[in-house]
């Protein structure tokens, strides 16, 4: 079935789909957005924590089902094995409407500006493709604010001391800090260190026609009840689709971007329903994840493209990237847990950079409650049990006695790490099966540990009575975070983008997700995310 042609279309409605569909479609641009997941409404996922994105016991509340196999090779494993969707090493990112942002925790944050600068700061290690983005913070704060203000943040101009200049403060105060960010606060000043509200997509106010946060502890791997969260679902997609220039389409699994003989997109191939459907358009943005709009470009064949759509130098799937989580637990005597969500709300930048014999670092930030089965798998010391009488007696005595403060390691670029396509196994669909490799830096590990130690030291000023490390091993953990697969830059030949995210083998496709990203920061990447999708948008509305 081939349908009429439009001007744009977009595949992927999560954090830099939902903003290039607003952007486009305001600009009175005739838009189809594709999803392959479904608009998912809150009634449908409720607060089942063995459902949530974050646990998956019983399966992906926002999908994708165990039907989903990917192959994977991680750490120092030499074979690739097979994994379902609900399994950690998956990678998996929601597919719904709004994607990821569906059910993320929100943190909205700025990337610092050497975090566009790496190579240049700290040069590049031995067995790392580290360089510097083709942009500056300068030259993408003006897309930032814009991100802030479309899908409202909370926060605080100027509580970060390390913070790149802004020229307007955020859009709502920021959320009440908890018992227990007031305990770490204490603590972090009287170490002479710089805490601050979490900037966060939630709203601390009634903002544009959405609720305030009514503090739940039912957040991060959940859909939000009143809409507090900053969901592209909830926020820039239904001003697009209101514009009547926008159309989304659910449940459409894109597979193919067509190329004439020239070598231009003239559109792309989805399946719906068992059928497929051609969808002619004049500019295709890709949107997918890191992961998924490498496997799309890579599966993107003809004969101009033997190897892949934007694959001209092999860029196309490596470098793929994630967040070596590292920190620590601590126990406390007295009990300070109140229930209060989203509970991550203090956090500090004095190790994101500046740390002797490290390259970059990692912010700080207590985390997300951690409900009863989430703190029976992770809050317990090395070599502790995990069932029987010594496993129940330190879940009652210390769940509403521990805290943890953790980052995301701003890991090192390796061009071995990535994805590729299955020479033989294909999905229902019709589309290779994926095949991925992650092996750490050691840099990534060394910097892990000096993360985790400062978050103890600052737990034991707190007042902890026991602590342990929280770190990563060998193998690269792709959630939510992941980034790198089609890296922006300025020379074609080891790059896969342009600064405004254009292929540079295809000037009418555009990548708009943590796959354009060079380096992916010390931080969550969604608000970068964004930032990068209205820049790229604005580069589309002029130029097409």
């Amino acid at each position: 079935m081939k349908l009429p042609a439009v001007d744009a279309v977009i595949i992927g409605s999560g954090a830099g789909g939902g903003v290039a569909a607003h952007e486009l479609s305001r600009a009175g641009r005739h838009v189809v957005l594709l999803e392959r997941g479904r608009n998912q409404q809150w009634t449908e996922t409720k607060h089942d924590e063995l459902r949530s994105q974050r646990t998956t016991v019983l399966g992906n509340a926002f999908g994708p089902d165990d039907r989903e196999v990917r192959l994977v090779k991680l750490g120092e494993a030499t074979a690739f094995r097979e994994v379902h969707a609900s399994d950690g090493s998956y990678g998996n990112i929601a597919t719904c409407v709004g994607g990821g942002t569906k059910s993320y925790g929100a943190m909205a944050w700025r990337f610092l500006p050497k975090d566009f600068q790496m190579r240049s700061t700290y040069g590049a290690p031995d067995g790392s493709s580290l360089e510097d983005w083709p942009i500056t913070y300068d030259e993408l704060e003006s897309y930032y604010e814009r991100a802030e203000y479309a899908i409202g943040v909370s926060g605080q101009r100027g509580a970060n001391t390390f913070e790149g200049a802004r020229r307007r403060d955020y859009p709502m105060p920021p959320l009440p800090f908890n018992k227990e960010a007031k305990k770490l606060h204490a603590a972090a000043k009287g170490l002479g260190l710089h805490p601050f509200p979490i900037p966060m997509a939630i709203n601390s106010v009634t903002y544009d026609g959405r609720s305030a946060c009514v503090q739940c502890p039912f957040c991060v791997g959940f859909a939000c009840e009143v809409k507090a969260k900053g969901s592209t679902a909830d926020t820039v997609i239904p001003k697009a689709v209101a514009t009547g220039h926008c159309e989304l389409r659910t449940e459409c699994v894109a597979t193919e971007i067509m190329t004439d003989a020239k070598g231009r997109a003239t559109g792309v191939v989805y399946v719906r329903a068992g059928t497929r459907i051609e969808q002619p358009a004049k500019v295709v943005v890709v949107s997918c994840s890191a992961i998924e709009s490498a496997r799309l470009l890579l599966n993107s064949r003809s004969k101009m493209f033997p190897n892949g759509l934007g694959n001209h130098n092999g860029f196309v799937g490596r470098n793929l990237q994630s967040h070596a989580y590292s920190g620590a637990y601590g126990y406390f005597e007295d009990e300070f847990w109140d229930g209060l969500g989203p509970a991550a709300c203090i956090a500090l930048c004095d190790f994101n950079h500046g740390n002797d014999g490290i390259r970059g670092g990692a912010m700080l930030a207590n985390e997300f409650i951690r409900l009863p089965y989430l703190f029976a798998r992770t809050a317990h010391p090395p070599k502790a049990a995990t069932w029987g009488l010594e496993h129940k007696t330190r879940q009652r005595r210390f769940y509403k006695r521990s805290m943890a403060l953790q980052g995301p390691v701003q890991e090192m670029p390796v061009f071995s790490n990535g994805v590729e396509l299955d020479p033989q196994r294909k999905d229902s669909f019709g589309v290779p099966l994926l095949r991925m490799t992650g092996k750490r830096h050691e840099e990534d590990l060394r910097t892990a540990r000096f993360i985790a130690s400062k978050a103890e030291a600052i737990l034991k000023a707190a007042g902890a009575i026991e602590t342990f490390l929280k770190l990563p091993g060998s193998a690269t953990s792709f959630g939510q975070h992941q980034a790198g697969t089609c890296r922006m830059g300025n020379d074609p030949k080891t790059s896969v983008a342009n600064s405004y995210c254009q292929l540079h083998s295809v000037d009418n496709v555009f990548v708009v997700d943590g796959s354009v990203h060079v380096t992916n920061g010390g931080f969550n990447p969604s608000l970068t995310i964004q930032a990068v999708a209205f820049r790229a948008s604005e580069y589309i509305v002029r130029n097409f």
